[in-house]
């Protein structure tokens, strides 16, 4: 599907984003632990987050939309069912990689696949860790998947993340409860801990410090009642798309406002953008609150080292606000972002530079000149990718012509409502 994004002079209104897409996976995956009924709302419906409830349902899960609630019944993990057939976790990695910790520990074999975009993602940075604790799995070239997991007895190990990641410490979390002995996960830098609040909140035993979390197996789950926020992921495309174009303001209801994600927050911040935080409060134990943001020159900024894995998502859109800012931007200690749905460092940089972007990628983020910047617009393509698919969008608002998207369905993979929204708050 190709969708035709035209330069706008303001942005103005008030709207809910999309619901957080990590927190609305871990409802669904984590009350598989939890023997009852638990309740979901404000579920993200996208087709990711239906990956991981198929999936779910099955190991043996009931999952059912119920009013504006999704009603979750679970058998409890020690009565989940070995899969008749292959788990499709559709273009989700974080579907995958927790059910890898997940499945680790049932005495069972299941098979795990996705399209062909998550099956060309790296699995070793979870096959190897869950290896050490017992479980046994095969995969394409031993890093791609479909990947097969024979779950059994699992021992806890202490294990130092090489790279930042909120999946792989997930999956580990929840092998290291089905576990015998402790389980210790080591980060450099902190990644986000929607996991660790929610087990939590569930009963589990977890012992949570800087850089380090262990998980002490044992405790009798409950399931819950969850309340998913607003993503901040999501709100990044209106932090930029309000900042770059002028005119305009733009109050954003009821964003998760967590600190392990907030980064994006930080550098609009550094780059002179104009965004207040208001009524902040929390919500089933997450930070929630509206965020206004007002148009006003950007700055160009540096981002590496700790802050990347806080905003590793929104980088993309990051990359469009950089090519407004005045003065040259650097981004570093991204590699990572090489291995997401596409390769967003290529992605975003070809795409841009077709647009009229001075940007460069490096082997580990990219470079990019402002100064030297204008957006044009022009014939891109978001390669399937959802966040590279708004990000161009965002770019598009403020290019001199149109700016046509191929294969713009991608949003749906975490944001249906997005093209509403731009008609919304540009009428």
């Amino acid at each position: 599907m190709q969708t035709v994004v035209n330069k706008v002079s303001y942005l103005k209104g008030e709207t809910e984003v999309a619901p957080d897409k990590s927190i609305s996976h871990r409802t669904v995956i984590l009350s598989a632990l939890a023997e009852g009924r638990s309740r979901v709302k404000n579920f993200l419906e996208a087709e990711d987050t239906w990956s991981s409830c198929k999936c779910l349902q099955a190991l043996g899960l009931t999952i059912q939309k119920q009013d504006k609630e999704l009603i979750i019944d679970s058998p409890g993990i020690d009565a989940l069912q070995e899969p008749a057939r292959v788990l499709d976790c559709g273009n989700s990695g974080t579907t995958m990689r927790m059910l890898a910790g997940l499945l680790a520990g049932r005495p069972f074999m299941t098979v795990l696949s996705g399209d062909d975009s998550l099956n060309q993602r790296p699995m070793q940075r979870v096959i190897t860790p869950l290896s050490m604790m017992g479980a046994n799995f095969m995969a394409r070239r031993g890093n791609y998947p479909p990947l097969a997991v024979q779950g059994g007895q699992l021992q806890g190990i202490e294990y130092h993340m090489p790279v930042a990641s909120a999946q792989v410490k997930s999956a580990l979390l929840l092998a290291g409860l089905q576990a015998e002995g402790v389980t210790a996960v080591l980060e450099e830098h902190a990644s986000r801990d929607h996991t660790e609040r929610m087990l939590m909140a569930m009963g589990a035993k977890l012992e949570v410090k800087p850089g380090q979390v262990r998980v002490i197996p044992g405790a009798k789950l409950s399931p819950q009642d969850w309340e998913v926020p607003g993503d901040v992921s999501s709100a990044a495309f209106w932090l930029v798309a309000a900042s770059i174009v002028p005119n305009s303001e733009v109050l954003l209801k009821r964003v998760g406002i967590n600190p392990t994600r907030t980064g994006i927050l930080e550098v609009l911040k550094q780059m002179g953008a104009r965004i207040t935080v208001l009524d902040a409060q929390t919500i089933a134990g997450e930070p929630v609150a509206d965020l206004l943001v007002q148009s006003a020159p950007l700055q160009a900024v540096e981002i590496e080292g700790e802050i990347i894995p806080r905003l590793i998502d929104e980088l993309p859109v990051i990359a469009v606000a950089m090519t407004a800012a005045q003065g040259v931007s650097v981004v570093r200690d991204a590699a990572e972002l090489r291995v997401k749905e596409t390769d967003r460092i290529a992605a975003i940089c070809s795409q841009l530079s077709r647009m009229g972007a001075a940007i460069e990628a490096t082997p580990d983020g990219f470079i990019v000149d402002g100064s030297k910047s204008h957006i044009q617009g022009g014939t891109v393509d978001s390669f399937g990718d959802h966040r590279i698919a708004m990000s161009l969008a965002v770019a598009g608002l403020i290019a001199d012509q149109s700016t046509y998207i191929n294969n713009a369905e991608a949003v749906n993979i975490s944001y249906p409502g997005f093209w509403d929204t731009i008609k919304i708050l540009s009428r």
